[in-house]
């Protein structure tokens, strides 16, 4: 049986003589697929569709519940299988943040503000031996995606031995950067596009999603995330505006943030070279493994964050000299990233 087949034979079975529609909602760059559900009365749910092979929904359901209990809106989990890697979650809507975005950037200061509370809030609830480490194990597996699918796949230009050295050592450098941070609960892909517009009659809410992935590690990370995101790119200006407010807040909060701002911005820009690295290797995989390759179009952005950061620390020169001659060397088999 085919997969969409199961998907509505399960709904079917799950609400007999409802009259229940099945449209899609979403998808993201795992297996996993959404679906909203519509009863007549107009009720909606969103039936979450993750292959028991592919993906696992225990540490969804787990950090919904994180999220719950810190006062957060998040999907919660009304009903669940599984052994056929069904979840029925309650309905954000379907308004998401890129797309408020997108659509009116005059919006930005007045959605951005209230995930700055949203991000301190989810902090505040952080506990140790929670979630998942984010050890130098996991940071290095990350790192090590940029030679072998961006540099080794994409590009298709193997290393000198000379650089590899060089790798290793900047990898050491920034491992080192994160793992000396202050650590807190972190959903490792805060950005607009997994943030919900949710409106009551008082304050603008964002909504929290695609949190699966949540683990214990840098403070700096979700802020870099979403400032630094794959689908949007903000000025330096307005960029350190929110981030010093973001300071601020979790400085007020008692958040473990740095004592000073220069700190916690190095910080902050080193976390966001680890993730810029990763995430080029982790577009070229999602294209060339998986097919999807509606990624790849953004490489060029995650290549400005990652060369504009290698140019303002002295340990990272000789990163910025091998981001250059990657950039000049593309041009030799075509520019496939731009």
């Amino acid at each position: 049986m085919s997969r969409d087949q199961l998907v509505t034979d399960w709904v079917a079975g799950r609400f007999p003589n409802q009259s229940v529609s099945l449209t899609p909602a979403s998808a993201d760059a795992s297996f996993r697929r959404y679906f909203r559900l519509t009863w007549p009365d107009g009720t909606t749910r969103i039936l979450m569709d993750a292959p028991p092979d592919k993906e696992n929904c225990r540490p969804f359901i787990q950090v919904a519940g994180l999220l719950a209990k810190a006062g957060l809106a998040a999907p919660r989990v009304l009903d669940q299988d599984l052994d056929n890697g069904f979840l029925v979650l309650t309905d954000l809507g379907r308004i998401g943040y890129l797309d408020a975005l997108n659509a009116d950037l005059s919006l930005a200061d007045t959605l951005i503000r209230p995930v700055l509370d949203a991000l301190v809030q989810w902090q505040l609830a952080s506990t140790p031996a929670t979630l998942p480490p984010y050890d130098a194990t996991l940071l290095r597996r990350e790192l090590d995606l940029f030679p072998e699918w961006f540099v080794g796949r994409h590009l298709g230009i193997e290393l000198s031995d000379e650089d590899k050295v060089m790798l290793d050592r900047t990898f050491r450098f920034l491992i080192n950067s994160a793992l000396n941070q202050p650590k807190v609960f972190v959903h490792r892909d805060f950005m607009p596009r997994n943030l919900m517009v949710v409106e009551s009659e008082a304050t603008l809410t964002p909504g929290i999603i695609d949190f699966q992935d949540a683990v214990y590690g840098p403070i700096t990370y979700d802020v870099v995330s979403l400032f630094r995101d794959a689908f949007i790119s903000w000025d330096e200006e307005q960029e350190i505006d929110w981030v010093v407010r973001y300071w601020e807040k979790a400085r007020a909060a008692g958040l473990p943030v740095r004592a000073d701002f220069g700190d916690f911005w190095r910080d902050y820009e080193l976390m966001g070279l680890q993730r810029h690295l990763k995430v080029l290797g982790i577009f070229c995989r999602l294209n060339y493994r998986d097919g999807k390759d509606k990624y790849i179009e953004d490489l060029p952005r995650f290549m400005t964050y990652a060369k504009k950061t290698a140019g303002r620390y002295l340990q990272l020169k000789p990163l910025l000299n091998l981001l250059d001659r990657l950039d000049g060397q593309t041009d030799l088999i075509g520019y496939r990233y731009k």
